[in-house]
């Protein structure tokens, strides 16, 4: 926003700060209007003919202007990937403990990566490493959808469920 002496314009449209027009005027009486109590001029809208300025103590205004931002932040939900990490061997008692932690995590709105880790020979039983991770994911299918089905990564296989809206 331009301030003052950085306005370029011969007139403006001026509103004090009690939102009462004053008129058009020429840029220095505006500015010098501004001054006199103790205030700055700033162009709220260029595009307009001719432009509206507003008389108006610019670094308060600026001030809250971060402070609605800032609240605007904290009160958003950033999205995080929370990982649960499994083995080939895992028993059914385990998996039923992953999958409450899983729950828990979708219920908060995260994204959950489900991961099946195999050791030595492990690999070769890949497809039960596979038919884990969707049956991990059927049991919370009415919280999240599988965004991306299993893929084997190196020694790794990845599932990624993200929270129904």
């Amino acid at each position: 926003m331009q301030t003052n002496y950085e306005i370029t314009a011969d007139t403006v449209r001026v509103v004090d700060p009690e939102g009462e027009q004053l008129g058009i005027l020429a840029l220095n009486e505006a500015i010098s209007r501004a001054k006199v109590r103790g205030l700055d001029l700033v162009m709220m809208s260029a595009k307009a003919k001719p432009p509206v300025c507003k008389i108006m103590d610019y670094g308060k205004f600026k001030y809250q202007e971060s402070k609605k931002s800032n609240l605007a932040k904290k009160k958003q939900h950033q999205v995080q990937i929370k990982e649960v990490k499994v083995r080939a061997s895992t028993d059914t008692h385990d998996l039923e403990i992953k999958a409450k932690r899983v729950v828990k995590f979708l219920e908060e709105g995260n994204k959950v990566k489900l991961s099946v880790r195999f050791r030595g020979r492990e690999v070769a039983y890949a497809s039960q490493g596979r038919e884990m991770l969707l049956k991990m994911a059927s049991e919370v299918e009415h919280l999240g959808k599988i965004e991306r089905m299993p893929q084997m990564e190196g020694r790794q296989m990845m599932l990624i469920v993200a929270p129904k809206k």
